[in-house]
């Protein structure tokens, strides 16, 4: 009985190693507020309207298993009736990763959907404080579905990759 015990353990696959993510370092890279009602001023009714731009940018560290992420964020509120710009905030926010253990072709999508999503939190509440202390009602912005924007990129990268090819003239 004892030998089928041996037996059956040196069968079994060994589990894959997990994953492991730390963050090493969050920083602001770059960050502007201007607000145009405090320079210009605005006159009559204000309804703001507000579009966010979100980018994503990531590179390999000199360090094996350290990469960097950098969010970006342009956020406009302009005036509904207007078309005035209230205020432009733009924010550069980046992360230090150390990732261990992730397959080569799961390494991308790893680092640009699981680390912004790391990084997010504190780029919500430096939004919500510089708007804030611009003078302007805060802005909460909306939980971001990184894979989605993931996909998105990628079909665009794709679509440009397909309308450069054909807009080469193809020998003859």
């Amino acid at each position: 009985m004892a030998e089928d015990a041996g037996k059956g353990t040196a069968e079994k696959p060994q589990a894959q190693p997990q994953i492991q993510m730390k963050v090493l370092a969050q920083f602001i890279r770059d960050l502007s507020f201007e607000n145009i009602v405090a320079l210009k001023g605005i006159a009559g009714e204000v309804t703001p309207d507000v579009s966010i731009q979100v980018s994503l940018d990531g590179k390999k560290r000199p360090v094996e298993n350290q990469y960097e992420i950098s969010t970006k964020f342009k956020i406009v509120s302009k005036n509904k009736g207007t078309d005035d710009t209230l205020f432009l905030l733009e924010l550069d926010y980046g992360g230090v990763f150390h990732i261990e253990n992730v397959p080569e072709d799961q390494l991308h999508p790893f680092l640009m959907i699981e680390c912004p999503r790391m990084l997010f939190p504190f780029v919500r509440r430096i939004v919500h404080d510089v708007i804030r202390d611009g003078s302007f009602p805060p802005l909460n912005l909306d939980t971001i579905d990184w894979l989605a924007l993931y996909r998105q990129n990628l079909t665009r990268q794709a679509a440009a990759a397909q309308a450069q090819q054909g807009g080469q003239a193809k020998p003859s």
